[in-house]
């Protein structure tokens, strides 16, 4: 999907707290601010959001030599989620319907995004994956159950680190043996990476992939051959976050999406509200063919 003109804004604010973190305010930050509107006004809006983020992501290393610049707050959030996993685990393992559950939990987890709320606490974290289980699922996990049992090759698109661990729910209740997990290809906000999977053990539940690509969502165009076989050859193909709903929108494949509804656009083409968890199918799905 193209970049709306009400996106820009939320790049630019993106950057900037990125830059805010790494660089004491004074004309050091300023140029770099001045670099990043620059920058921003030689975008190609015609391309989805996400990629436009990770290329002003791309700017800010240079600018500031910081490869990742979310490291410890990557390992905080996975920390505290470890903390919280037990305690989760017995309530998914609780519930009337363990697998709606299990995909409820692992969608509340997408409220670990510093790319839309930059000062986000683990105590907000905690209230919002507390309260999963009591909130509505607008989509149908029946059905994404269903896709998944009769799925030879699963490949799952992981999202944010710390998120990860709340994906360990969902992953245990796929077909063993059948699933390849996907992280992004080098550090980017506070998405994970292999360092961070692992760290939340999802390693335990088939073989990591690195995407290829530095962006906050999953543009195969951007992504390895590798990674794009994966995705040809996969029967179901589960995406988290938003980043990947945007950039996978308008592909054609057997996709069902998996994230909080975050902004007006995505509430717009979902109809679903602003903060809601969505597990919709996409409605370019399309199974492989044998």
């Amino acid at each position: 999907m193209k970049t709306g003109v009400t996106c820009i804004p939320c790049l630019v604010r993106q950057a900037t707290n990125t830059l805010a973190k790494l660089v004491p305010e004074g004309p050091v930050r300023e140029a770099g601010i001045r670099r990043i509107l620059e920058e921003t006004a030689k975008l190609d809006y015609s391309l989805p959001t996400p990629v436009l983020s990770g290329t002003l992501q791309a700017v800010l290393r240079v600018v500031t030599k910081v490869d990742d610049p979310y490291a410890v707050e990557k390992r905080r959030f996975t920390r505290m989620a470890l903390g919280l996993l037990p305690e989760m685990e017995t309530l998914v393992g609780e519930a009337p319907d363990p697998f709606e559950a299990a995909v409820k939990m692992a969608i509340a987890g997408n409220v670990i995004d510093l790319g839309v709320k930059s000062d986000l606490s683990e105590k907000e974290a905690e209230s919002v994956l507390r309260a999963a289980l009591a909130e509505p699922l607008h989509g149908s996990a029946r059905a994404l159950c269903d896709a998944a049992e009769g799925a030879r090759k699963i490949l799952y698109l992981a999202d944010n680190a710390g998120e990860t661990v709340f994906d360990r729910l969902l992953l245990a209740r796929l077909p063993k043996g059948h699933v390849t997990i996907a992280v992004r290809g080098r550090p980017i906000m506070n998405d994970a990476t292999l360092a961070e999977a692992r760290e939340a053990g999802l390693d335990e539940f088939g073989p990591l992939l690195p995407n290829g690509a530095g962006i906050p969502g999953t543009y195969l165009p951007a992504c390895s051959p590798e990674f794009v076989d994966a995705f040809r050859e996969a029967d179901l193909v589960i995406s988290k976050g938003q980043g990947s709903f945007e950039t996978l929108w308008e592909v054609p494949a057997p996709l069902f999406f998996l994230f909080r509804i975050k902004c007006p656009i995505a509430e717009s083409m979902t109809g679903i509200s602003l903060n809601a968890n969505a597990a919709i199918r996409s409605p370019r799905y399309r199974e492989k063919s044998a």
